[in-house]
């Protein structure tokens, strides 16, 4: 045990830096040793930081104020030259920044009536095929696709039918983007329901229930076809649905793991293996799981109907840094193992996580 408890992964706290507000997204800028920040400071306005990693610390470069708290962000539908974030903010707006002049948005529109919970974006940083499009998830109950070029309108919106109840969308997340055509948004909402809209045919393709809000969810891979998708829920609990097989009544192949008594605000892959995840939990821990794919992903159903076969998942390491809710979490997309979560004790934290090369 010993031996392989050598071997396996370490989660090392590289730097902790307090922040005098409350911290709800952190991301990497692609393709440098930069961070931002986001949330909401006391007077109830909006503040957006800027860090640079220097050794074992982080430099402020940058603080802005904004009207609104910031709620989330995303640089997926932007190019790597200009590298602009787009947020979502407690007012419903959507705003892309320009971060080397971020005094006036380069892109904004009220987007919702209510908060935007969540943000994705995809077709940007050479990330997934088609137009650079970005969705938002909104307390409002609408889910919005909005492409950056055309002003005003969202190219979809995916809202409660007639007669339905809203739900609050707490979060949403783009796959399928392969080619020009392909491209699905998946959102999760407050009473456990996880709904997968198809952009191409601009139809619901599937939906399911986990009893439980739904935090989070994230496809291990944007730009490919379909694989996994993971969902995190408030009662400690995810699963981990085959999306590769979608059979006619079933649907997908899950499994779901119980990580821990607490909410699972997060779930992040692995930019370089899409197997190895890590999920954040509202008792401050972060855990590190891989996927064990089975012998056989589809099996015929007694009708002859193709249906998913699901994996394993093991825990390969876990850490508790806060004893409070850790709720955004980023990997590093161009360095291997190094990430940065924002937790409600108002401190951001980047880790090394090491040999996962041998995993």
């Amino acid at each position: 045990a010993a031996a392989a408890g050598l071997e396996r992964p370490q989660l090392v706290a590289h730097v902790q830096q307090a922040v005098p507000y409350t911290l709800f997204d952190c991301k990497w800028v692609p393709r440098s040793a930069r961070l931002l920040c986001l949330g909401s400071a006391a007077r109830g306005t909006g503040l957006l930081q800027l860090y640079e990693l220097r050794g074992g610390r982080l430099a402020l470069l940058r603080e802005i104020e904004k009207a609104k708290p910031l709620k989330c962000g995303t640089f997926g539908a932007t190019s790597l030259q200009q590298r602009y974030l787009a947020t979502g903010d407690f007012g419903g707006n959507l705003n892309i920044w320009n971060l080397e002049a971020p005094e006036i948005p380069v892109y904004s529109v009220k987007g919702h009536k209510e908060i935007i919970n969540s943000i994705d974006g995809v077709g940007g940083l050479g990330i997934g095929e088609g137009a650079p499009e970005i969705v938002t998830g909104s307390r409002d109950g609408t889910v919005k696709v909005w492409d950056p070029r055309q002003k005003d309108t969202p190219v979809a919106n995916m809202e409660p039918v007639q007669g339905e109840s809203k739900r609050d969308c707490w979060t949403v997340a783009f796959g399928n983007a392969y080619n020009q055509e392909e491209r699905v948004v998946c959102a999760g909402y407050d009473n456990g329901d996880i709904k997968l809209f198809d952009l191409k045919t601009m139809s619901l393709r599937w939906e399911t229930n986990i009893k439980n809000g739904v935090c989070s969810v994230e496809f291990d891979r944007k730009d490919v076809n379909m694989n996994k998708l993971v969902a995190t829920s408030l009662e400690g609990k995810f699963h981990v649905f085959d999306m590769r097989t979608q059979h006619p009544t079933k649907g997908f192949a899950s499994v779901s793991e119980k990580a821990q008594k607490s909410t699972i605000w997060q779930v992040r892959h692995l930019p370089q293996n899409r197997d190895i995840f890590m999920t954040s939990g509202g008792a401050g821990s972060l855990h590190l799981w891989k996927y064990e794919y089975p012998a056989q992903r589809s099996k015929k159903d007694s009708e002859g109907a193709e249906m998913g076969v699901a994996g394993s998942v093991s825990l390969l390491q876990n850490v508790t840094l806060s004893t409070q809710p850790i709720s955004s979490l980023d990997w590093s997309p161009d360095k291997k193992g190094l990430c940065v979560c924002g937790a409600f004790d108002q401190t951001v934290r980047v880790l090394i996580v090491t040999k996962l090369n041998k995993v």
